[in-house]
C-alpha cells in the first residue's frame, strides 16, 4: 500500500524493489527541474523573435527562474521533513506540471515571466524532497549508490539542457519550437505525479508533528536570499553601482535569520538547525558546492554564448560540443557515488582537479584552435572536465549528509541546495562580467572573451579544491583508514 514505508535495510525483496522505484520516480522529477536551469538558454533567441521580448525580460525569463527555485528550497525541505515528503513532492511537482504548460502556452513576454516564476517555485518544493527521500529510504554506506545515480541526474540534466533544447527547435522550428522546451516536462510530470503517489511512502504513522514552521525564520531567510540573489542574476540588466547595495543589505537580513534561528531553536523546532554546520561535513560540503557550482554552471553560460552568438553555430550543434562533458559527468557520478565510502574527501579533491586539469587544458587549446575548430579540439578537456565533475557533486553531496539526521534531510538538503544556487548566481554573474567587458574591449575577440571568463571560473573551482583539501587533512586526522564516511548516519 502506498501509505506503508518500506524499512531501511529490509530483507523483503517487495519493499526494497519499491524503495528503488519510489527513487526513481525522484530522479526523473530532479531530472526536469534542473533540466529547466539549462535547457532555456538555446530557445533564447527563438523567444526574442516569437514574442518581441526586449533584452532585461528575456533575463527574468532566465534568472526568474533560479531565483524562486533558491528562494523555496529550504522552507520547502522543512515542510517535507515536518508534514511528510509524498504529499509535498506532488503537490510541488503537479504546480511544477501546470507552469510548464503556462510557459508553452506564453503570448507575450509577461506571461512568459510569470510562468517562469512559478515554475521556478515548484522546483524548488520539489528537489528538497528528492534527497530527503534518500536520506529516509536508505542508510549509511547503501546511501552510496541512490547518491551516485542523483549526481549523474544533476549532472546529465545541466549539460544535457542545450544539446535537448537545440534538438527540439530543431525538429520544431525557430518560431514554435521553443514552447516545446516547455512542453515536453507535461506528459513526463502527469506520469511522475501518479507514481509517485502510489511509490513514494507517507509519512509513518505515530511520527510527531511539529507545531510550528517557523514563518519568521522562512520571511528572514527568504528576503535575505532574494536581496543576495537579485543583484547577481540581473548584474547585465541593472547597470547602476546603488544595485550593489542590496549584497550588503541581504547578508545583514541573513545575519538576523541567524540570530533569530539560535534564539527561536531554544523552544522549538527552527527552519534549520545551525547546529548543522558545526559538522565538518556538512559545512565545508556546504562551502564546496556553492564555490564548485559558481564555476561549473557559469562555463555552460558563457560556453553557450560563445558558440552561438560568437562562433554562429546553431542550437543544436552548439549543444552537440557540449556533450563530452555530460557523457564523462554521467560515467563517473554513478562510479564516484559507488566509492565515496571508501576513498570520502580526498575522491572529491581528485575529481576537482581533474576539472581543474581539463579546464586549463581548454584555455590552452583555444590558444591554438580559435575559431570554428575550437569545439571539436575541446572535445578531449571538456570529457577530462566532465569525468572530474561526477566526482565532486555525488560524492561531496553524500559526503555533506552522511552525519544529518533523517528528520532535518530535507531541510540540510534545501539549505545546501540554496548555496548551490547562490553559487551559480555568483558564478555567472562574475564570470559573465568578464566575459562581456573582454568582449568589449578594443581587439579582443570571442575567443579572447571566452579565455578570460574560464579563468575566473577556474579560480572557483580551485577554491573549492583547496576547501577539500582542508577537508581531507582534518579527515585523516579524525578518523582510521576507511571511515570517512560514517557507516550509519543519525536518525534523530
Amino acid at each position: 500500500m502506498a501509505g506503508r514505508e518500506p524499512q531501511n535495510g529490509s530483507t523483503d525483496p517487495k519493499a526494497a524493489r519499491r524503495r528503488w522505484q519510489a527513487l526513481a520516480v525522484g530522479l526523473v522529477a530532479a531530472f526536469m527541474t534542473l533540466l529547466d536551469v539549462s535547457i532555456v538558454n538555446v530557445a533564447v533567441p527563438s523567444m526574442e523573435a516569437a514574442l518581441r521580448a526586449s533584452p532585461a525580460e528575456l533575463q527574468w525569463v532566465l534568472s526568474g527562474y533560479a531565483l524562486t527555485f533558491g528562494l523555496m528550497l529550504v522552507p520547502a525541505g522543512r515542510f517535507g521533513d515536518a508534514r511528510g515528503r509524498r504529499t509535498v513532492f506532488v503537490v510541488g511537482l503537479a504546480l511544477f506540471t501546470l507552469t510548464s504548460a503556462a510557459a508553452g502556452l506564453a503570448r507575450s513576454p509577461t506571461w512568459l515571466i510569470i510562468a517562469r516564476l512559478l515554475q521556478g517555485a515548484a522546483a524548488g518544493v520539489v528537489n528538497p524532497q528528492v534527497v530527503g527521500l534518500i536520506q529516509q529510504l536508505f542508510h549509511g554506506p547503501e546511501r552510496g549508490r541512490p547518491f551516485g545515480l542523483l549526481g549523474a541526474t544533476i549532472g546529465i540534466s545541466t549539460a544535457i539542457g542545450p544539446l535537448l533544447g537545440g534538438t527540439l527547435i530543431h525538429l520544431e522550428g525557430t518560431q514554435e519550437g521553443w514552447r516545446w522546451v516547455f512542453y515536453v516536462n507535461v506528459p513526463v510530470g502527469i506520469a511522475a505525479i501518479f507514481f509517485a503517489w502510489r511509490l513514494i511512502p507517507a509519512m509513518p504513522h505515530g511520527r510527531p508533528r511539529r507545531q510550528s514552521l517557523d514563518p519568521i525564520g522562512v520571511v528572514l531567510l527568504g528576503t535575505g536570499v532574494v536581496l543576495l540573489l537579485l543583484p547577481l542574476v540581473q548584474g547585465q540588466q541593472w547597470r547602476s553601482p546603488l544595485a550593489w547595495l542590496l549584497v550588503p543589505a541581504g547578508l545583514v537580513v541573513l545575519a538576523g535569520f541567524l540570530f533569530w534561528e539560535r534564539r527561536y531553536s531554544r523552544h522549538r523546532e527552527p527552519l534549520f538547525d545551525l547546529a548543522l554546520f558545526r559538522r565538518r561535513s556538512y559545512s565545508l560540503g556546504s562551502l564546496i558546492a556553492l564555490l564548485y557550482f559558481a564555476g561549473f554552471t557559469a562555463i555552460f553560460f558563457i560556453f553557450t554564448l560563445y558558440l552561438q552568438n560568437g562562433l554562429g553555430y546553431s542550437a543544436l550543434l552548439a549543444g552537440l560540443a557540449i556533450t563530452p562533458f555530460a557523457l564523462g559527468s554521467a560515467a563517473s557520478s554513478a562510479i564516484g557515488g559507488r566509492i565515496v565510502d571508501r576513498f570520502g574527501r580526498p575522491l572529491v579533491a581528485t575529481g576537482l582537479a581533474m576539472v581543474i586539469a581539463g579546464l586549463v587544458a581548454t584555455v590552452i587549446t583555444l590558444h591554438f584552435v580559435p575559431g570554428r575548430g575550437a569545439p571539436l579540439a575541446l572535445a578531449g578537456p571538456l570529457l577530462l572536465a566532465g569525468l572530474g565533475s561526477g566526482l565532486v557533486i555525488t560524492p561531496n553531496q553524500a559526503l555533506a549528509l552522511s552525519e544529518v539526521p533523517v528528520a532535518q534531510g530535507g531541510s540540510a538538503a534545501g539549505m545546501l541546495q540554496t548555496g548551490q544556487r547562490i553559487g551559480s548566481a555568483a558564478g555567472i554573474a562574475g564570470v559573465g562580467a568578464v566575459f562581456f567587458a573582454s568582449l568589449n574591449a578594443t581587439g579582443n575577440g570571442w575567443s579572447r572573451a571566452f579565455r578570460d571568463a574560464l579563468l575566473v571560473a577556474i579560480g572557483f573551482v580551485l577554491a573549492a579544491f583547496v576547501a577539500a583539501l582542508i577537508d581531507s587533512r582534518a579527515g585523516r586526522k579524525d578518523n582510521p583508514p576507511g571511515g570517512n564516511l560514517p557507516s550509519r548516519a543519525p536518525t534523530s
